[in-house]
């Protein structure tokens, strides 16, 4: 026993020094960490160097990655969420395994494999890998973007779909008695269902908040794992596989309001247990079999890739996805995933899947692997030229009638109706200013356009989207979107089409800033220095600092922040700066009421300039807006007016 811990142990601080190595090599290189546990699989394991010699242990800490990874991902994912994706669940997941099965079958058939066997191989590879997918995802903080729900949505039915995979697979070598399998997976989903309806309600909500009041970290963290790992059991017991269960047991617990402290309790452990399930899959890669049929297995790996893109694509569009996320989903899906592992490990035990067969799968899995990562960050760039010719041979798509609709003059362009992107249209509805709206989910898309609202489906980051929208006359562009990449498109694409027009993002963190100003951004609000406003404002709040006096701080704040992160080559001056040399200027915007002095009068009559050094900027004038009016401008009851000054002196000027 002792011996078997030491190699254990051995084996772990192997791969440990190996991993942390090529971790700090890739990074420089840009190249995702899952790679390197890849090489790092590769190098210590039987086909490297052999320095693991206890791969049981580490297969059994892989499956425990693959575990509290779906689990997280479940708690990520609250049911009403999931409800909304179920589009992507069903036509998505439905239609890339079936298409991905039958485009393989018949490629198979056409070299002379039988039908069985040619729709067995159909199965593997319709499956892709949700560990490497979700966790690429993760990284990129695209988990909620389009293609990356639609990726989730299809990744779950795949995981579902396994269990009658199994089942089928004796039917196909002819050893099989279905019955039995089939009962015992009706009353295992009906035992499941029941129980996490229950945990989910009562059981796990009680469980945590009584942790919760005791303030034990101790209770709290051994009843999160415990949902986790009780639940994934129970799943491996009625046939369904232990990651579904994980992300069930997160879901359960989603429901709860101790999400967020769970799923920080937890990370610690994923992150490192799904490390070991990335090293485990490069230990099964037979270089000397790689070496002795290089080309066949190269052959394949772009056959796999090719097929599945086509296969992930084709589901996306079908489940109403715009051409460029569609290809982005097809790109994510674009390897064999860790459960065709099992799939053909009861293949080869039932004497349906030779031993060189099964080897030749395992090198073509591992190896499109290993490329994902890479493809999936290399499919922001090649989206726009993949997705060109979808737009043109799908006109409902990004040129559907709701999309030809012309734009009104002088307006907003809001991409993205989350959130953000409602307070932006909120706010101009009060402010009586026009906009439009384009959004990738065409369920928002109906609802809202049901409800009146000036809204298209589309994607942005086409040219002829953004046309139809009336980008030539729009004033303002917003965009706020969960998709890095997309929106860096967007930017480009609307300053070719307009470079008069304001661009303003918002995006995560600080450091995507530089790239969108560089791309044509005027404005760049990352939310983690909004955050830090907020928090400053709060304590200078707490401290009693007068309003007005926090208003500047915050302004001179923003100001000097956003000029140290837009150090660009050109100096470019704006009202910021101008505020930071003169921390006591303004510019705001007032209404003329009907009882005010100066309606009816032309602008040199009222002395505003004179009498309280305020000067009128522009006025606005239902849908017209005069820039630098002259004196002979005459104010009416319900103008909008921007002017610049002093706070003391525009209050004295319209407020006393």
């Amino acid at each position: 026993m002792e011996g078997q811990l030491a190699s254990l142990f051995t084996g772990i601080v192997v791969v440990f020094l190996i991993a942390v190595l090529l971790l700090i090599i890739l990074y420089r290189v840009k190249i995702p960490s899952v790679v390197a546990f890849l090489i790092a699989g590769l190098i210590a394991g039987p086909a490297g160097l052999g320095l693991i010699t206890n791969e049981e242990s580490i297969s059994f800490f892989a499956e425990l990655g693959v575990i509290f990874l779906l689990f997280t991902i479940g708690l990520e994912f609250s049911v009403s969420r999931i409800l909304k994706s179920r589009r992507y669940v069903l036509i998505g997941g439905l239609t890339q395994v079936i298409t991905t099965i039958i485009i393989w079958t018949v490629l198979m058939q056409v070299t002379g494999m039988d039908i069985a066997h040619a729709f067995f191989w159909g199965m593997l590879i319709s499956l892709s890998s949700t560990a490497i997918v979700m966790k690429v995802l993760a990284d990129r903080m695209e988990v909620d973007s389009p293609h990356g729900r639609a990726t989730l949505g299809i990744l779950i039915f795949q995981d579902l779909i396994v269990i009658p995979m199994v089942m089928v697979t004796p039917v196909l070598a002819g050893t099989s008695d279905p019955d039995v399998s089939l009962a015992k997976l009706v009353i295992g989903s009906v035992v499941i269902v029941s129980v996490v309806y229950i945990a989910s309600r009562y059981v796990v909500p009680a469980l945590l908040l009584h942790a919760a009041r005791l303030k034990n970290r101790e209770m709290f963290l051994f009843i999160v794992m415990g949902t986790c790992l009780m639940v994934a059991y129970l799943t491996s017991e009625f046939g369904l596989s232990m990651a579904l269960g994980a992300f069930l047991a997160g879901i359960i617990i989603s429901e709860s309001e101790y999400s967020t402290h769970a799923m920080s309790s937890i990370l610690p452990f994923r992150d490192l247990f799904t490390s070991f399930f990335f090293i485990s899959i490069g230990m099964i890669f037979n270089v000397n079999y790689f070496l002795n049929n290089p080309l066949v297995i190269a052959e394949l790996v772009l056959l796999v890739i090719g097929v599945k893109y086509a296969a992930g694509t084709i589901a996306a569009l079908l489940a109403g996805l715009a051409p460029r996320a569609s290809v982005m989903t097809g790109i994510s899906l674009a390897q064999v995933g860790e459960f065709s592992f099992v799939l053909a490990t009861t293949g080869t035990s039932l004497g349906f899947f030779a031993q060189d067969q099964f080897q030749l799968f395992l090198d073509v899995s591992v190896v499109t692997m290993g490329v994902a990562p890479i493809l999936m960050g290399l499919s922001g760039r090649i989206a726009a030229p993949l997705s060109s010719p979808l737009c043109r041979i799908m006109p409902n798509r990004e040129q559907s009638p709701d999309v030809q609709e012309q734009g009104p003059v002088d307006h907003i362009i809001i991409v993205g109706y989350g959130l953000n992107g409602k307070n932006v249209a909120r706010s101009a509805d009060i402010a009586g200013v026009p906009y439009r709206i384009i959004e990738m989910n065409p369920d928002t898309v109906r609802e809202e356009k049901a409800k009146g609202k000036p809204i298209m489906f589309g994607d942005a980051a086409q040219g002829e989207v953004l046309k139809k929208a009336g980008i030539s006359k729009a004033r303002v562009l917003v965009i706020v979107v969960n998709d890095p990449f997309g929106t860096q498109q967007v930017v480009q694409t609307a300053r070719m089409l307009n470079p008069g027009i304001h661009i303003i993002v918002r995006t995560r963190y600080m450091g995507e800033v530089k790239t969108l100003m560089e791309l044509g951004a005027d404005e760049v609000i990352p939310e983690e220095f909004e955050t830090a406003v907020e928090i400053f404002t709060r304590i200078l709040y707490t401290y009693l600092i007068p309003t007005t006096e926090i208003e500047r701080l915050v302004r001179e704040i923003r100001a000097g922040g956003y000029q140290m992160l837009r150090s660009i080559n050109t100096p470019a001056y704006t009202f910021d700066d101008l505020r930071v040399l003169v921390p006591d200027i303004e510019i705001r915007t007032i209404r003329i009421s009907d009882g005010s002095p100066y309606t009816k009068k032309m602008l040199k009559e009222t002395m505003i300039r004179s009498n309280f050094q305020v000067s009128i900027v522009a006025i606005r004038r239902g849908q017209q807006m005069t820039v630098s009016p002259g004196g002979e401008e005459i104010l009416n009851s319900g103008d909008l007016v921007m002017v610049l000054g002093r706070p003391d002196d525009i209050t004295k000027a319209f407020f006393s």
